[in-house]
């Protein structure tokens, strides 16, 4: 049921605690958590060994109810979904509201913080930088990075700035020459023609469930690549708009049967808070 790249349980997960826990203060039934990823294509073994690492990864806790095993978010793991959530729901995958401004950030790191490097990086590209030069890398807007630079504790090897490009300079050759543009349509391009066709099939109530975590995570994989270029700088021909509405269409055509689904397959209890 996955796309052009095999999904990562991890990422499955995450979707969809996002999706059924977050925001609602309860755990749910690891065999439950089984039987929806098995209609999504992922073994019981595999499941299972996603659920121990993400809580000795700090990003699930367990809860045992009697023989019964339930699981929940913690604090890290209902920040990371937060976020996510706000990227899909709100921010959108066009960004129409540019008012010109670039935030700019230098690093200079010792030759041996290979790690540190690597790991700054990820992150910056997980906001929306790309490497102008380098140590110099660029997102367009004002994008506060106080959070990501003290996590990392690199403050004192990291300048910030805000800018505007100056008259002659060809914003869209510099996009080009700092983004994989191509890369990134393709990926709008392949999902739309993944899921096109279910704007007007209708899959069975339960793998409806399953059929929406799969979409929502492969949405997700691709918006998180996304830096959200100003669109008077992209082609005209760019894909991101159609994608989103291919996506908000399936969504909101598996949503009523995903619900019922969601009601009768997942088993839930409220989370017990360790007593002060």
């Amino acid at each position: 049921m996955t796309g052009e790249e095999s999904l990562r349980p991890q990422s499955l997960m995450l979707t969809f605690l996002g999706d059924q826990v977050l925001g609602r203060d309860v755990c749910v039934y690891s065999g439950s958590v089984i039987d929806v990823f098995a209609r999504a294509g992922v073994s019981e073994q595999a499941t299972r060994s996603t659920l121990t690492r993400m809580v000795n990864r700090g990003l699930l806790r367990r809860q045992r109810e009697g023989r019964r095993m339930y699981f929940g978010l913690t604090e890290h793991s209902a920040t990371v979904l937060r976020d996510g959530e706000r990227r899909i729901w709100q921010t959108g995958a066009v960004n129409r509201q540019w008012d010109g401004t670039w935030t700019l950030l230098g690093f200079s790191l010792p030759d041996s913080w290979q790690r540190q490097r690597h790991d700054l990086r990820s992150k910056l590209t997980w906001s929306g930088f790309g490497p102008l030069f380098n140590g110099l890398w660029i997102a367009p807007g004002e994008v506060d990075v106080s959070d990501l630079v003290d996590e990392l504790g690199l403050a004192a090897h990291v300048k910030v700035f805000r800018a505007h490009a100056v008259a002659g300079t060809d914003v869209g050759a510099m996009i080009e020459e700092t983004w994989e543009l191509s890369g990134l349509a393709a990926h709008y391009e392949a999902f739309a023609r993944r899921w096109e066709k279910w704007e007007a099939e209708v899959p069975g109530a339960d793998d409806a469930l399953a059929l929406r975590l799969v979409l929502q995570t492969e949405w997700l994989r691709i918006i998180r690549r996304d830096p959200r270029l100003p669109v008077v700088h992209l082609p005209d021909d760019w894909p991101a708009d159609a994608a989103e509405k291919t996506f908000r269409t399936v969504f909101d055509r598996l949503a009523p049967l995903a619900n019922t689904a969601a009601e009768r397959l997942l088993e839930l209890v409220p989370v017990r808070h360790a007593q002060a």
